[in-house]
């Protein structure tokens, strides 16, 4: 029976109090390393991570790189790419092995949240039921976009039949429906940011934060999973910034812009890991990381990747506002002075108005998707200034 230590959970800051989306550089990926770094924020360790969305990028190979270099941990660990909604979620969580991260990521509308299983303590998580019925009750255009649904049928001959075949009680939360449905479902369901894969495990968060008992039930068209949550300590963290209205900038027209697999290869660890430079005997670190020519004409090659800190203040601000191809304007580049190691990084700015984040504003690096090349998402890290929540906090005495 896997046992629930921590939860993290993360929203964009653009939308509205009921409904997040993802900002110009977001996508499922940076959302599953926010909320997936929430949960693992005490160094937990993680031997496996299963990822559940049907909104990861498309790419040759698989997400598992970017995913594992965002969230710091061994690039050889196991990553698995489930494709589900919430009942899937739950499925990855009942079966989960001592030491897995568990991501549900969704991006319309936009949030994710993670769950780590530990040896021991914590919420314990049995499964109770689980209905795979053949009725779709909701179809897809040829762009993969929902154009059709059927409420009524979803909500008598999808949910409501489903919960009969699994003989089930009344739950205490339901996932992967609206907040209409679920009250009609539950008593007092918590509202839910989401209704994918992730909404199973912001439920699952809601329970923890109540130390609800109870069956928490995720469904997907007429499929179904339910589990029974016996309550337990759970270190529970909310990166939820509060909702602000989506920036009207201006998108500048771009052709697609080529790539090179091997600079791409080469930048990889030190941009995606936020990694500096440093040769033995040197105090020195290089950001990016570089070869050094030495005094005897020749070229040292041998430095050591050193995790760089994720904090830091604006030393220098500038905002750029004439349309540039293939970019949102206006934007804000700063140079950041990353706490204790005497490195300056220059970076994009993001969850924030242009022109907003002055010198002596803190912050953090986050992960974020900079460009898509030749159909290649690229990566890097933005600096995203500290809500007034978290400031406060911070000068608390």
């Amino acid at each position: 029976m896997p046992h629930v230590a921590s939860i993290g959970t993360y929203l964009p800051c653009w939308g509205d109090q009921h409904r997040r989306v993802v900002g110009g550089d977001e996508d499922a990926v940076t959302l599953a390393v926010a909320a997936g770094r929430s949960a693992l924020a005490e160094g937990e360790t993680v031997e496996r991570v299963v990822v559940v969305s049907r909104d990861l990028p498309l790419v040759e190979s698989s997400n598992t790189a970017v995913l594992l270099a965002g969230l710091g941990l061994d690039p050889e660990l196991e990553v698995i790419e489930r494709l589900g909604g919430a009942p899937a979620t739950l499925d990855a969580l009942s079966s989960a092995r001592p030491r897995t991260l568990v991501i549900g990521v969704d991006v319309e509308p936009a949030g994710a949240a993670a769950a780590w299983i530990s040896d021991h303590g914590g919420a314990q998580i049995r499964t109770t039921a689980r209905v795979a019925r053949s009725l779709p009750v909701r179809t897809r255009n040829a762009n993969g976009v929902n154009d059709y649904g059927d409420p009524r049928l979803l909500r008598e001959r999808g949910v409501v039949a489903s919960l009969s075949a699994a003989w089930l009680d009344t739950p205490v939360a339901v996932a992967g429906v609206d907040h209409k449905q679920a009250v009609a479902l539950c008593q007092a369901p918590p509202r839910l940011p989401t209704s994918g894969a992730s909404s199973a495990l912001f439920a699952l968060a809601a329970m923890a934060e109540s130390a609800a008992a109870g069956l928490l039930v995720g469904v997907e068209q007429a499929g179904l999973s339910g589990v029974a949550v016996v309550p337990g300590p759970v270190s529970l963290r909310r990166n939820e910034p509060q909702a602000r209205p989506p920036l009207d900038g201006v998108v500048e027209p771009a052709t697609d812009r080529p790539i090179s697999l091997a600079a791409y290869e080469r930048a990889f660890e030190a941009k995606v890991r936020w990694e500096a430079g440093r040769y033995d005997g040197s105090d020195t670190l290089d950001f990016p990381p570089r070869y050094r020519l030495g005094e005897d004409g020749t070229l040292a090659t041998d430095y050591t990747l050193v995790p760089l800190p994720r904090t830091g203040t604006v030393y220098a601000e500038t905002t750029v506002r004439m349309p540039v191809a293939g970019l949102e304007s206006p934007y804000s580049l700063v140079i950041v002075d990353l706490d204790d190691v005497g490195v300056r990084a220059l970076a994009k700015v993001t969850g924030c108005d242009a022109g907003t984040a002055g010198i002596g504003v803190r912050g953090r690096m986050v992960l974020r998707r900079m460009a898509t090349r030749s159909g290649v998402p690229d990566y890097g890290y933005a600096f995203e200034p500290e809500t007034e929540v978290a400031r406060q906090e911070r000068e608390l005495p």
